[in-house]
């Protein structure tokens, strides 16, 4: 076979291979929600959420958290700093709905490098249920969401997650960030799931909190930089497995930079870089651009002009991300393709900077996540905003 025939044959593999996992979140997503066992019982549940800053739509999505069709749950707001700008709207949240439906708990435990973990710490620890779910505050709650939660949960559980839904973008930047979250994160997180190989995802985290306590409790997963990686390799240490929610629950977007939006990408492609490597090697092929590549090079052997081969491969990729969006009632427009486009232009550039860079900004901390190993994580002191991770 010639070259060009073996480029042809790995570009359609590497297209195969997307299409299959686009059916495999397809057939994932549209699953009928069963009934668990957990769901029958309808346990007492506390959410435990860590805000900070008033963000677009924070009234919205703390007050969307304690309207839930659930009979026995309260919500617990943990805010890091006493001047935070959030902490009149959660006072005014516990007015509006008694002090025995919401609590406020100001001030963190240093546990971790992790400010968002740390934020939890007291929170948690203030649960007295069984059952205790990690919610972020840009999360939309919809009115089933416990009930969600508690339907993936299995025999085999030892965390249920969900990760986030793009949604109501203002902006062509907050746009492209719905390709990212949606589109792709979402399904190759789904796929994961499916192929038995879950990952934990820390917008939404159902614990059963006798569990990890008998593993470490909630400073367990400071082991890592980023609380869900630490809680995946928690979970698969214990011999159990994460499940995710039938579907995923919203973040509402608003207005978004382009480059505020690649610079979360970053972000989070050096924190998946430093906690799951083999599994990150990989990302290249799940973006368009190898596979467009090896069809102009393969286009002779197609008898296609060298132009034409790595458009079809395009179009068929973003036939299948429309067709995954269009069928889970993820956010489209008429801008969904170009947005499509613009993220997969970016990713190889942000694939690669997660081997070089190592400055990320956090919610306004400055995080530098190195890979020399001089510190470990759980080295945290009050104010620490710089953290040295190791392979």
């Amino acid at each position: 076979m010639t070259p060009a025939g073996w480029a042809a044959v790995a570009a359609g593999l590497v297209l195969a291979t997307n299409l299959a996992s686009q059916a495999i979140a397809i057939w994932r997503l549209r699953r009928p929600l069963e009934r668990s066992a957990l769901l029958a019982e309808l346990p007492p549940v506390t959410i435990v959420r860590p805000v900070r800053g008033i963000e677009a739509f924070s009234r919205e999505t703390a007050v969307s958290g304690l309207e839930l069709d659930y009979p026995r749950y309260s919500t617990i707001f943990c805010v890091a700093d006493a001047h935070d700008p959030i902490i009149p709207l959660v006072e005014e949240l516990i007015g509006r709905y008694g002090a025995e439906k919401v609590r406020l708990i100001v001030g963190d435990v240093p546990v971790s490098a992790n400010p968002k973990l740390n934020n939890c710490v007291r929170g948690w620890e203030e649960a007295t249920t069984d059952w205790v779910i990690l919610a972020d505050s840009n999360v939309l709650m919809p009115k089933d969401y416990i009930q969600r939660m508690l339907a993936a949960w299995r025999p085999d559980t030892g965390l249920v997650c969900s990760t986030p839904a793009g949604s109501r973008p203002q902006s062509f930047g907050a746009e492209v960030e719905c390709a990212f979250l949606n589109a792709f994160q979402a399904r190759w997180q789904y796929v994961g799931e499916a192929l038995g190989m879950g990952f934990a995802q820390g917008k939404s985290m159902l614990w059963n909190k006798p569990f990890l306590d008998a593993n470490g409790g909630i400073a367990a997963l400071g082991a890592e930089i980023a609380e869900d990686a630490a809680s995946t390799k928690l979970v698969r240490a214990a011999g159990k497995h994460v499940h995710l929610v039938g579907q995923p629950f919203e973040q509402p977007l608003g207005p978004r930079r382009l480059a505020d939006a690649v610079q979360r990408q970053f972000r989070w492609a050096r924190l998946r870089r430093v906690t799951f490597l083999p599994y990150f090697m990989l990302e290249l092929i799940s973006a368009p651009l190898l596979a467009a590549v090896l069809a102009a090079f393969g286009a002779p052997a197609l008898g296609l002009p060298v132009w034409l081969a790595p458009l079809l491969a395009l179009g068929l990729w973003y036939a299948g991300d429309i067709a995954l969006s269009a069928s889970t009632g993820w956010f489209m427009n008429w801008r969904t393709p170009l947005a499509m486009l613009v993220r997969d232009i970016a990713f190889p550039g942000v694939w690669a900077y997660a081997f070089v860079g190592g400055e990320v900004s956090w919610r306004g901390n400055a995080m530098k996540i190195a890979t020399d190993g001089d510190n470990r994580l759980n080295d945290a002191v009050p104010g620490l905003t710089t953290a040295k991770i190791s392979d």
